[in-house]
């Protein structure tokens, strides 16, 4: 072989270093103590180093061990963060990353079954070979490893450890009824994000756990769980491995997942794995499935139970010592066969693969003359794929940073700048966020190397910086997302027994608070859950305001029964009754239409004593409006009532709603006219009716009475004050608004709907001014009709004035037109025959129906 030079193997080395040193196995399910022993173990030395498989747990220890002795006796290794104080005696580090050359007291491995994983496997193998203490090492792990310790560290002492509590199946629960304090297993982040919004929808919200997320979004996340702020966690199966966390249940949402190069079954000691999280210390724990999973099988089942697994059979080896001499001789030793029965040869990894790509491009080959030039393309490959954009893409960032470092010896300022600047955004989506962090981690790892850049510590506090922002807000959006706590908070005091009543209180100005959390409004007796909860917590919400207001609806009543008049209002336009502006009932039709109905608005917290309570009241105050806003005519009917046919007329009138046909003579002579015209009530050419009722006030309420009681649509009135108006501005588009226009007191007289007094007046006037002769109209009487004088000859034959049009000028003559003229009232306002009152345009016949025409009957018996 040529004589080139090698790495070192891969080894923990001490000067001291007795081949004799104890090795020993702490083997045994989860939830058996195994990694606080070995922390225990660790400083109880004076010093040592211990792997995790994952950078999360790596943080997690490094934290615990700072709290006991000090940040500055305490390092953290990790491809992405390396917290080395120079006093430094203890550290925490993924396997990847633990430092082979120096020299510990203790070392320990943690899961050390993952040296069958067909990935990671061939680095934890190495450290089961080669990684020692000077005192003590300590591998910790799955029992199925057991046989091939045994056979790989010869002398190893295996101590089996049973798991603290039970572990009890419970099949198949449904997403909706999983208890508190559970964690959903998917394995994909789309399953993730759906199990997370329907649990968020269903029970309020849950926390998220992914390999994805960096340490401070994780820890994070955790922290919403531990502190019961929420009751559930999703997740993915990064909480098989050392994740210890308050869980009861661990439910499977799926029991496959993607292991890198195809979909696999989950095995059933990575099922127990999983399930293990549940139950911590001597506190049992359940599993089972949930979701779309299927079931498990009652030999999986046994297994997990009893923590009864097939032993491992092999395990997954790469060479470690290798030939730096030139690209081909690198890739030779990489790929030398195993050295020993029960080592396999480990797939080609990303590293392996990205050096096999670029040693064929002729530029890298140009670049790696020496063997320090081919050592630093290596370690450039082993630059682990965060981003996960391809296999290719990965590829070409590792040429682009082993051909700057080849030429220029470091990575420059202005270079990494340019790959940063755009990972410091945070706005998007929680999917556009982690995939900046996964970019932010590639370059933090670079960044941690400090003979690649020219200022390391700017550059790994700056890295640092963006992962802590980025990690916040990606924490903020998943808690936005899948966390509502009013909800979650609302929900577990719900599942409580109503023994514990809720805390709760409705404000003066309606706001419901349940446990201190806003529900939502009274708006007078209804409840309206707060606009901002999604369609999916309403049902949430109504509970907890049910509840609620089991006392306080009848305080709120009592309330409503003692409160004056001057806090409810008749919305007139709708028939809406309000209460302190809030709806809370309206007008129906009755028999009598100046005394409608009164219907309670529906309102689930009312029971029928007490909505028939407000109906009363309710009643009550609608009666006293009429009385009030219609009193001209309740007076005129109280001052006539001692004359039997007044009151009759009166009778009609009231009926009518204050306007009506002209009576037949007989009953409205000129002394009963005159009487009733002393209290308001006014007899003109064609229409008997209260003119004070014409106000705007009076004919807003008397046109929604008629739209009640007729059940239709109020027509839309002129503006107030109006003496006239176009049809086209209150867009009167039926016969229906038209005739309750007439019966309120409109007159259509041509292209104008006119006021009825100001067109009884107007037919009054005009007949006394052509009694016998043609005469001129009025001056002004277009401005007093609101009308122009184009218009005017239409309007006065929409009243029935017969108009005298002036003959065609003769072209001969000058001067102005002549006048229009009236005709004379003694021929008629019409081609009909003239009546007995030349004065007045002809009154209508009776109706049979009217109670007028039984007062004629009885008035012709008494002449008999």
């Amino acid at each position: 072989m040529m004589d080139t030079p090698r790495r070192p193997a891969n080894r923990l080395r001490a000067t001291n270093f007795e081949p004799d040193t104890p090795v020993r196995a702490i083997l045994g399910p989860t939830n058996t103590g195994k990694t606080h022993l070995a922390l225990e173990r660790m400083l109880a030395h004076s010093s040592g180093v211990m792997g995790f498989p994952l950078r999360l747990l790596a943080r997690e220890n490094y934290e615990r061990m700072v709290k006991l002795k000090g940040v500055r006796a305490v390092a953290l290794i990790t491809g992405e963060e390396k917290i080395i104080p120079p006093g430094a005696r203890w550290f925490s580090c993924t396997v990847e990353a633990m430092p082979i050359e120096r020299a510990v007291d203790f070392v320990a491995v943690d899961e050390i079954q993952l040296c069958a994983d067909p990935e990671r496997g061939h680095i934890f193998t190495d450290r089961l070979l080669n990684a020692r203490g000077m005192a003590e090492t300590l591998f910790l792990g799955a029992e199925t490893i057991a046989p091939l310790l045994r056979t790989l560290v010869p002398g190893v002492e295996i101590e089996t450890r049973p798991r603290l509590s039970n572990l009890v199946h419970t099949g198949y629960t449904r997403l909706s009824r999983l208890p508190a304090r559970t964690a959903i297993v998917a394995f994909s982040a789309g399953d993730v994000y759906a199990i997370a919004e329907l649990i968020r929808r269903r029970r309020g919200g849950c926390a998220v756990v992914m390999g994805q997320l960096s340490p401070r979004t994780r820890n994070a996340q955790v922290a919403l769980y531990q502190n019961r702020e929420v009751d559930y966690l999703v997740a993915t199966d990064a909480i098989g491995m050392g994740l210890n966390m308050d869980i009861h249940h661990v439910a499977f949402a799926g029991l496959s997942k993607f292991d890198g190069t195809r979909r696999r079954g989950l095995t059933p000691a990575e099922i127990a794995q999983i399930a293990g999280r549940a139950g911590r210390g001597t506190l049992d724990g359940t599993f089972g499935t949930t979701g779309d999973c299927t079931p498990l099988t009652d030999n999986v089942v046994e297994a997990v139970e009893n923590h009864q697994f097939e032993a491992l059979h092999h395990v997954y080896w790469r060479n470690s010592t290798l030939d730096y001499s030139s690209l081909s001789a690198l890739h030779a030793s990489l790929c030398r066969k195993t050295p020993a029965p029960g080592l396999w040869g480990a797939d080609p990894s990303s590293d392996l693969l990205a050096l096999t790509a670029l040693m064929r491009e002729s530029s890298i080959q140009a670049l790696c003359t020496t063997p320090q030039a081919t050592r630093l393309l290596w370690e450039v490959c082993q630059i682990p794929d965060f981003r996960k954009l391809g296999e290719d893409s990965h590829i070409r960032q590792c040429a682009q940073i082993f051909v700057t470092l080849a030429r220029k010896g470091h990575l420059p300022s202005s270079w990494l700048e340019t790959r940063l600047v755009n990972l410091e955004r945070t706005e998007g989506d929680i999917d556009t966020l982690m995939q900046r962090l996964m970019g932010v981690r590639l370059w933090a790892y670079v960044a941690n190397r400090a003979d690649w850049v020219e200022n390391p510590e700017q550059w790994r506090s700056r890295t640092r910086t963006v992962e802590d922002t980025l990690s916040d807000v990606l924490h903020d959006r998943l808690a936005a997302r899948f966390v509502d706590k009013r909800a979650t908070s609302l929900a577990r005091r719900l599942e409580e027994a109503d023994s514990k009543p809720l805390l709760s209180a409705i404000t003066r100005t309606g706001e419901v608070s349940v446990e201190g959390h806003p529900v939502g409004h009274m708006h007078g007796f209804a409840f309206l859950p707060d606009p901002d909860a999604t369609q999916s917590d309403q049902p949430l919400l109504l509970r907890a305001a049910r509840r609620a207001a089991r006392s306080e609806i009848p305080r709120r009543v009592t309330q409503f029964l003692h409160d004056p008049f001057e806090t409810l209002t008749l919305d007139t336009s709708t028939g809406t009754l309000l209460w302190h502006n809030d709806p809370i009932g309206h007008l129906q039709k009755s028999d009598d239409l100046l005394k409608p109905a009164v219907h309670v608005s529906t309102a689930e917290f009312l029971d029928a004593a007490h909505r028939e309570r407000i109906r009363l009241r309710l009643t009550e105050f609608v009666h006293q409006t009429i009385h009030h806003t219609l009193a001209p005519l309740f007076k005129a009917a109280e001052q006539v009532a001692s004359v039997p046919v007044l009151r009759g007329l009166m009778h009609g009138l009231l009926e009518q709603g204050g306007v009506m046909p002209l009576p037949a003579p007989d009953y409205l002579t000129p002394r009963n006219a005159a009487f009733l015209r002393k209290h308001g009530i006014v007899s003109g050419p064609t229409q008997f009716f209260c003119p004070a009722l014409l106000r705007p006030k009076p004919m807003a309420l008397r046109s929604l009475l008629l739209a009640v009681h007729t059940q239709s649509k109020a027509p839309a009135l002129p503006r107030a004050g109006a003496v006239s108006f176009k049809p086209e501005t209150t867009h009167i588009v039926s016969e229906q608004e038209a005739s309750l226009l007439a019966r309120i007191g409109w007159v259509k007289a041509g292209p104008l709907w006119l006021r009825l007094d100001i067109a009884e007046d107007t037919r009054h006037t005009l007949g006394r001014l052509a009694q016998t002769q043609a005469a001129p109209l009025p001056q002004g009487l277009a401005s007093r009709l609101g009308a122009t004088s184009a218009s005017l000859p239409a309007i006065l034959q929409g009243l029935s004035i017969r108009l005298q049009l002036p003959p065609p000028p003769d072209k001969q003559l000058y001067g102005p037109p002549a006048p229009l003229l009236l005709r004379p009232v003694k021929q008629g306002f019409s081609n009909k025959k003239p009546t007995k009152r030349p004065h007045t345009a002809r009154r209508p016949s009776t109706h049979p129906d009217s109670p007028f025409a039984a007062l004629a009957v009885l008035q012709k018996r008494r002449k008999r």
